[in-house]
């Protein structure tokens, strides 16, 4: 096919299937702009390797399956985006339950008994040296993650796996004091 052969067929296709396109689109997203976003790039891709598919026998049909994959792989980036929402939104459902658990059994003179903070320190020095230098860093001295990992040359997600692994074996050790461990290492986290 010629140029201005791509060209007729282009702008046929344009204007009489981009409409239906966005509507097939929009009903897997439900969002226009979106839709609209994705039949433009499935448009963009067919253009960009029009000489690429001499083989194709029906051109409307070949874009629409394009349409399909790019709406799969959107509603499969917006399942997983939905995934992590959730988990940070149990997350902090988890967090606020135990801090209220955590006041509920507060006992004030047990806060700061030496008994609680021996068996700190002693799980403390069990845990792997890098992740107590994060564990005392993140909760002892108040900083955030992002700066524990410029400090350290390692990544958030690093920071949050070696705090996280100090906080399990503290809640292991200190289970019976864990109203205790809560509100000193909470009241220490900024």
């Amino acid at each position: 096919m010629d140029e201005k052969a791509y060209i007729k067929l282009f702008n046929y296709i344009f204007a009489n299937h981009r409409e239906r396109y966005i509507r097939f689109a929009y009903s897997y997203t439900y969002n226009r702009e979106v839709a609209e976003d994705l039949v433009a790039e499935s448009l963009m891709y067919y253009w960009e390797n029009r000489n690429k598919l001499d083989d194709v026998k029906d051109i409307p049909l070949y874009i629409l399956i394009i349409i399909k994959n790019r709406c799969l792989d959107y509603l499969q980036r917006e399942r997983t985006w939905n995934n992590i929402a959730e988990n940070l939104l149990s997350n902090k459902e988890w967090e606020l339950q135990m801090r209220i658990s955590s006041l509920e059994a507060c006992e004030p003179e047990a806060l700061f008994s030496n008994e609680v903070q021996d068996l700190i320190q002693k799980t403390l020095d069990k845990l792997p040296e890098k992740s107590r230098r994060i564990f005392i860093m993140s909760r002892y001295e108040g900083k955030s993650y992002q700066t524990i990992a410029k400090e350290t040359n390692l990544s958030v997600k690093s920071v949050e796996f070696h705090v996280s692994k100090a906080l399990a074996a503290l809640r292991k050790e200190l289970k019976d004091y864990l109203p205790a461990l809560l509100f000193v290492f909470d009241f220490f986290y900024k």
